[in-house]
């Protein structure tokens, strides 16, 4: 395996990383401010909007869509670097490449499944920048994890669907530029096989019936970089047959195939934000003393440092390998690989940054750093597209099968 970046990585890679620290980083507390001054902070504020425009300008647009008729056409290894860039201001960089969550699975997801006037009237809006979408999957009152036990009803009549149900976590939906719900639920609930009773359907925002209850914190956070969370109720709401993704029955396996590249896109990001935390420490440890001596001196600060070097650099290279192996075997022949970043990656880069976290003392766990939100945000993705012990449970059952 040659991990080796081609020419085309390596000029994007200069690019992108010259954008990030000259553009994107001195941005961050200009986006801070026009938020407290908005209206709602789920609001897109202005400097976003200005970034994007350049990232425009600038050739970094839709670099995660494969597809060479509606993004940059890049295999996963070529996009592995660039994402793992967008990790060192997570806040921003996602957003302003149109490159953010949970609007990058939407675009594949239609990309992939969507008929034609579901491209033309909300693919192509997605693609520019113009609109927000939001995914509606996880619901409160089942196990989630398992998401054959969704409860959220569509049923038939005539020419309509007939959504019934309760979602709550919906990333995207607080954003006032949201305009269409990604939505799963069951279309034939008694089905004899519980894979093919969820179907997906598009519902625009301003659907009767559907409305946006709440925003959900996370760890006190509203996360309002990625639009914002939501609980959201759907009562009796109505959309044409038309908006159905795909088949009936076809719900599960298209959310599979969306949380797939979303699982490696979140680790590649994380790795950024452990590489982030790492320039953090270092920054810190140089320039603080304590008890007569720089932090830098103390032997637990540098186990610290070595300790989380060396954890990213295996965690890449885990990544990296993964990346190659989608290019090349596919989606289905990477699985065990996608699984084991989406276990490890996580996990590792929450212990990078509690060390930087501990190593800034006070200040580490304030708002005048990122590094609370960014903890915070890695944490949570032990829970996002399927906690850790599903996917340990799954890893398990193939190597225990090479012995049965």
């Amino acid at each position: 395996m040659d991990f080796a970046f081609d020419e085309r990585t390596e000029e994007l890679r200069d690019r992108l990383r010259t954008f990030v620290e000259e553009e994107v980083r001195p941005a961050e507390p200009v986006a801070e401010a026009q938020r407290a001054e908005s209206d709602s902070p789920f609001r897109t504020p202005p400097v976003l909007r200005e970034l994007q425009a350049e990232a425009w300008e600038r050739g970094l647009w839709n670099l995660f869509l494969p597809d060479r008729a509606y993004g940059a056409g890049l295999t996963n290894l070529q996009y592995a670097p660039l994402a793992e860039l967008t990790g060192h201001s997570p806040q921003l960089a996602p957003a302003a490449l149109n490159c953010g969550a949970p609007d990058t699975g939407n675009m594949e997801l239609l990309a992939e499944f969507g008929s034609a006037e579901q491209r033309r009237r909300w693919l192509e809006p997605l693609l520019a920048g113009e609109i927000r979408s939001a995914f509606a999957m996880t619901e409160p009152e089942v196990a989630s994890s398992d998401a054959t036990n969704v409860r959220t009803r569509i049923r038939r009549e005539g020419d309509e669907y007939v959504i019934t149900g309760r979602k709550w976590y919906v990333s995207g939906a607080m954003n006032p530029d949201c305009r269409i719900f990604v939505v799963l639920g069951k279309t034939d609930p008694d089905g004899a096989d519980v894979r093919r009773q969820q179907s997906m359907v598009l519902v625009p925002r301003d659907t009767p019936g559907l409305t946006v209850r709440r925003a959900m914190r996370v760890y006190g956070y509203e996360d309002h970089w990625h639009g914002g969370h939501a609980e959201v109720t759907l009562d009796e709401v109505r959309v044409p047959v038309g908006h159905l993704v795909g088949e009936e029955g076809g719900g599960f396996a298209i959310a599979q195939a969306r949380l797939g590249p979303g699982r490696i896109h979140h680790c590649m990001r994380l790795i950024g934000m452990a590489e982030r935390a790492i320039e953090l420490m270092c920054r810190r440890a140089v320039d603080r003393e304590a008890f007569g001596k720089p932090l830098a001196a103390q032997g637990v600060v540098r186990e610290w440092i070595a300790d989380a070097r060396v954890r990213v650099e295996q965690l890449r290279l885990l990544v990296l390998k993964t990346a190659w192996l989608m290019d090349t075997v596919g989606n289905r022949g990477a699985h065990t690989e996608i699984q084991a970043i989406k276990i490890a990656t996580p996990r590792a880069v929450v212990d990078v940054l509690d060390r930087a976290v501990q190593l800034h003392g006070a200040g580490g766990v304030s708002q005048d750093l990122p590094l609370a939100e960014l903890w915070a945000a890695a944490r949570t993705l032990q829970l996002a597209d399927g906690p850790d012990e599903v996917h340990q449970r799954s890893l398990a059952r193939r190597e225990l099968a090479k012995y049965a």
